[in-house]
């Protein structure tokens, strides 16, 4: 019986997965297309990091096949808050969409995400109750535990929206991240959060084809698609902690540090995120102003390659992935703290790389203008 109960999650799950490609696969054409006849594309400027025109719209397509596979296959009647889920993603898809076409101030934009996020935390229930001995503290008041879980929200939200700056970066931080987390669902037992991290890992890897490989249908996913991939990421973050809290410590998926974990999962646009902040900030400026000090800037200007330089990336994520795993068993605070030691010795790799690469070139141009 085991057996068969475990071959219909699969295929569950599989079938998921594919409709969401499905979805995303066929549609992504008919929107560039739409976005060409439209002129719905986004422009290069000094901020950005690709050469050409290119269709923003691809995030439609994500939408599209991670809510219909998850309105098909998952079982409302185990996810009883899945609606709110459905409606907060609803809103986020039409903020990123007014974005994309004509533009949103970041005043409305900020007041959408939380609207979205007081959908998923008052009405879903789902929100922070435990910080799992973080600096020593474990269950929180629901008043802290709501306020917190709104600044998770909106952060991860805004964190996976600056690093999608280059090819495949923000899908391919998504379908390792998506995966992570649901893979562990899936252990653990939590059928139907699995099925929803797979919908979104079907769409995200359809667009990932077009928009790392192709060149006739190449597109981006935009505000939408990088919104709605932050709060549904952010989701999985905070469902993880509360879930880690109830398996029993004899279970081999047993997470002893959840909030290390998650940070290590998302390492990437969170560290990137608050380490461009703190930069901006140090040197005066604001920390919302746009520049080019992510991370992905530095190995794009290094390499210069979109790919080679997201595939470094994602081969960092796992690396972080794997390390916060292994060490799960350790105390969340320790773990934090080497998480972030790690990140900033290895996000300051590239930094020092460049450096050396424009002071050799300078120290260059001089000794060619010398010899003219």
């Amino acid at each position: 019986m085991s057996y068969i109960v475990l071959n219909d999650h699969w295929i569950m799950i599989a079938a998921a997965f594919l409709t969401a490609f499905l979805i995303a696969y066929m549609a992504i054409p008919s929107l560039v297309e739409v976005a060409r006849a439209k002129n719905l594309y986004d422009e290069p400027n000094g901020r950005t990091s690709h050469d050409h025109i290119t269709p923003t719209l691809g995030g439609v397509a994500i939408f599209a096949g991670f809510v219909i596979s998850s309105m098909i296959f998952v079982d409302i009647s185990r996810i009883t808050n899945i609606q709110y889920i459905l409606a907060g993603a609803i809103i986020i898809f039409f903020l990123g969409l007014k974005d994309d076409i004509i533009g949103l101030s970041p005043l409305k934009k900020f007041i959408g995400e939380i609207i979205a996020a007081f959908i998923i935390i008052d009405f879903g229930g789902i929100h922070i109750t435990n910080l799992h001995g973080l600096l020593g503290i474990y269950g929180i008041d629901q008043l802290g535990g709501d306020f917190l879980t709104m600044i998770i929200i909106i952060g991860i939200i805004n964190a996976m929206n600056l690093i999608d700056g280059i090819d495949g970066l923000a899908s391919g931080v998504g379908i390792i991240a998506s995966l992570a987390f649901g893979s562990w669902f899936y252990f653990v037992g939590d059928r139907e959060l699995a099925i929803l991290a797979v919908a979104l890992v079907g769409g995200l890897v359809a667009f990932f084809r077009f928009n790392f490989f192709s060149h006739s249908n190449k597109i981006f996913m935009g505000d939408i698609g990088s919104l709605l991939l932050g709060y549904i990421l952010a989701i999985f973050a905070i469902l993880f902690n509360e879930r880690a809290l109830t398996i029993a410590m004899g279970n081999p998926y047993f997470v002893q540090s959840a909030p290390a974990v998650s940070i290590g999962i998302l390492i990437v646009p969170v560290f990137d995120t608050v380490r461009v902040m703190l930069v901006r900030m140090i040197k005066g400026k604001s920390p919302f102003k746009a520049d080019k000090r992510h991370v992905h800037h530095y190995l794009l200007e290094l390499t210069g390659s979109h790919r080679k330089s997201t595939l470094i990336i994602l081969f960092v994520n796992l690396i972080f992935i794997f390390v916060s795993f292994y060490f799960a068993h350790m105390g969340v605070t320790r773990l934090i703290i080497y998480l972030l030691i790690l990140a900033t010795v290895v996000s300051f790799i590239p930094y020092y790389l460049l450096h050396k690469k424009r002071k050799s070139e300078v120290v260059t141009e001089g000794e060619f203008k010398a010899d003219a």
